[in-house]
C-alpha cells in the first residue's frame, strides 16, 4: 500500500508535527504531507527552537503556519502519525473512522515523542532525533 496523503499531528502544531512533516517532505517531495495540532496555536509560526534544529540540516520551516486538526484533514489522510498513544486515542474517539490509519510515529520503536515546548534547545534536539529514529522505521512502509 502506498500512503500519498500523510498527516502528522501533535498538540500545538508548532514543534513536533512541523518537524515530522518537514522531514517527510524532504524524503517524499511527491507526496501530500501536512501537519496539524489537537489544540493548535492557530496561525503561529513554528517555534524558534524547532526552526533552529531543522536549519542545522538545511530544512527551512519558516513558511509553517499552525493549524487545528479537522474532519477534512483526517478524512483525506491515508496515514495519520501522532506523537503519543494518547493522541491516537483522542483522534480515534473524535473520528472512529480513523482507526486503522492512525499510528504513533514511534509505533515501530515503542516510543512517544516528548513535547519540547517551553524547554531548552536540547529538548528540541532530542525530540527531532526521536522523530528521525521513528521515521526511519516508516520509510519502507510509506
Amino acid at each position: 500500500m502506498s500512503f500519498n496523503n500523510i498527516l502528522v499531528v501533535c498538540v500545538g502544531n508548532i514543534c513536533r508535527s512541523p518537524i515530522g512533516a518537514a522531514l517527510l517532505m524532504a524524503k517524499y517531495p511527491e507526496k501530500n504531507i501536512d501537519s496539524a495540532g489537537l489544540s493548535a496555536v492557530v496561525d503561529h509560526q513554528a517555534d524558534a527552537k524547532a526552526l533552529a534544529v531543522m536549519a542545522v540540516d538545511g530544512i527551512d520551516m519558516g513558511e509553517h503556519i499552525a493549524k487545528q486538526i479537522t474532519e477534512e484533514l483526517v478524512r483525506t489522510a491515508d496515514l495519520i502519525l501522532t506523537m503519543s498513544t494518547s493522541q491516537n486515542k483522542w483522534i480515534e474517539e473524535q473520528w472512529p473512522h480513523c482507526r486503522g490509519k492512525t499510528f504513533r510515529i514511534g509505533h515501530w520503536i515503542h516510543k512517544d515523542v516528548a513535547d519540547p515546548y517551553g524547554h531548552d534547545e536540547r529538548a528540541f534536539e532530542t525530540a527531532k532525533q526521536d522523530i528521525v529514529d521513528s521515521l526511519e522505521q516508516w520509510f519502507n512502509k510509506i
